[in-house]
Formats: C-alpha cells, structure tokens, sequence
C-alpha cells in the first residue's frame, strides 16, 4: 500500500483483527455481485468505500423513479440509464482506485458461471429463484463462498454458504430448487427502505470478512429480520445429506 492507501483505510488497519495484512487481502479481493438494487446498492458501497479490488457488479435494468426511495447508489439524474453504469459512477466518485466491471445484462446459468469462476466471493442480491439457484449451482461448482441476502415487505434474511468446505449446506439445501415457492416481489408487495439498507450492509460485512479472512462467518446460519419489531432470529442450516447441488462435491483448499 501507498500513503494515501493507508491513510485512506487507516481505520481498517487500526483493527487488530483486520491490520494492514487483511486490508491487503481487501485491496487483492475480486468480489462479484449480482443485482444492483436495493440489496446491491450498500453491498457496492461498502465494498468500494473498503477497498475492494475488483468489483463486477451485474443488473439488466435501468434505474426508475420508483428505485430511488432505497436503491442509494443511484441518484435522480440516472433515470432511464443502465443501473450497472449508474452505480459505476457512483463508486468510481467514492473510491476511484477500485475496478468496477459493468454487466448490463440479465445473466443465464453460463454466463453466471464464468463470472463466478472468476470472483473470490460471490454476493447474491437478486430478486428470483431462478437466477439464486443458478448462481448457487456455479458457486458449489466452483467452490466460491457466497453471500445471499433478501429482503420485502418489513421482512429481511441473510446467510452465508461457504462452499469451500464440503461440510457447507448450499441454497438449495435450505430452498429445494423444486419445492413450491411464491415469490413475492417488492414491486408487488412494497418494500421498506432501511429494511435492504441493513441486509445488504451484513451482506458487505460478511464479504469483507472472507476475503480478508477475520472473525467468524455467518456460515451455517440463517438470520431473519422482523424490521417492524426490529427482531432478530437466527436459524442453524445443516447440510442436507440428499441435495442433488452439493452433495457429492470434494472438499477444497480455501481461496
């Protein structure tokens, strides 16, 4: 690191925990995430602010008047524009050292490979079943840890599945990719605007801790947030022993 890095980050490197090694780690880390609103908003934020060093950040769609009341890294004169290029401005003001790498499209299962197979960590922050599914299919495959979070109405989860590890419950082990589900949209149900703000800033923590290896990750557990009584709970997952995603994958050195 130079003057102005350590400077910059000297409130990481006063962690004892963190230092100027796990900063270091920060500043090497290519994370990728996929969605670019309400969740992947302060997920991109923190991470740029930290330092990250690649970020591959993935939406189809445009910024909307109605994203603005909780999408924060989109401002009003974006409308209509690529969410992805509108929040690579946002973050390149914060903290242009960081890489951001735009992808405007709405990505298949081979494209989320290939990305994937490139990040150190991987933070879901889409809005459907098909694409988690997709994205925990490459991250099992791959072994990349993977944050998910979701968040509607006042209801918000999170949970880390540490695909490095051959002990790791994945998605599907704890959503059946064929079990019945209904999706609820915040399009449909609304969405309250802290609720993606607090998700996605545990989705930012967990990511920074992995890639610079400090504290205990949230793997294994499922937190539920009730923002209405701003209750939390906390759920055990165990790996199933019949998931067809990661049941018979080896174990594997750590990234």
């Amino acid at each position: 690191m130079n003057d102005q890095q350590l400077l910059r980050y000297s409130r990481h490197i006063l962690l004892p925990e963190i230092g100027i090694e796990g900063q270091e780690r920060i500043l090497a880390a290519h994370a990728l995430v996929i969605g670019a609103g309400g969740l992947g908003s302060p997920v991109a934020l923190y991470l740029a602010s930290a330092g990250i060093g690649t970020l591959t950040l993935c939406d189809g769609d445009q910024v909307d008047l109605t994203n603005l009341q909780r999408q924060i890294v989109h401002r009003s004169d974006a409308l209509g524009q690529p969410k992805v290029e509108s929040a690579r401005r946002t973050l390149a003001a914060i903290n242009p050292e960081v890489r951001v790498e735009p992808v405007a499209q709405r990505l298949d299962g081979e494209a989320i490979d290939r990305l994937v197979e490139k990040a150190h960590v991987v933070v879901d922050c889409s809005d459907n079943f098909a694409t988690r599914h997709a994205i925990n299919r490459a991250c099992v495959a791959h072994r990349r840890p993977l944050v998910s979070g979701a968040g509607v109405r006042f209801d918000g989860q999170v949970a880390v599945f540490d695909l490095r590890h051959a002990d790791s419950p994945c998605y599907h082990c704890l959503f059946p990719e064929e079990a019945e589900a209904e999706e609820t949209r915040c399009a449909v149900m609304g969405v309250f605007a802290p609720l993606v703000g607090i998700i996605g800033a545990v989705q930012a923590a967990e990511a920074l801790k992995l890639v610079a290896g400090v504290g205990e990750p949230l793997a294994g557990r499922l937190l539920l947030l009730d923002a209405l009584a701003m209750e939390w709970r906390e759920v055990k997952l165990r790996k199933d022993p019949r998931c067809p995603v990661c049941n018979r994958q080896p174990a594997a050195a750590l990234v």
